[in-house]
């Protein structure tokens, strides 16, 4: 199978990509793509889109806890949780074991 085909730049700069080159990437009307200037050409790769998440206090302090590794880790992630503004019993976490 050859790894070259030859594509077409349109009015505007619009590239159409060979067919069998969609199918193989999974590329569809409306897919993100990233464009990189490389010394060959440029490089054209599906973009990776990543859902933001915003950790809230009691979030942080559930990792916090739930990530202590042993009691000394513990208690400083039971501080942090205080001053976080938070009762560290409210918190959902499993504490390390001893």
């Amino acid at each position: 199978m050859s790894r070259s085909e030859i594509g077409r730049v349109g009015e505007r700069g619009t590239l159409v990509i060979p067919s069998r080159f969609r199918a193989m990437f999974g590329l569809e009307e409306g897919t993100e793509v990233v464009m990189e200037a490389t010394p060959e050409g440029v490089l054209i790769r599906s973009a990776m889109t990543v859902p933001l998440e915003i950790y809230g206090a009691l979030r942080r302090a559930e990792f916090l806890l739930t990530n202590a590794v042993d009691e000394v880790d513990y208690q400083a992630a039971l501080e942090e949780v205080r001053r976080l503004g938070l009762d560290p019993t409210e918190v959902p976490h499993r504490r390390p074991e001893a």
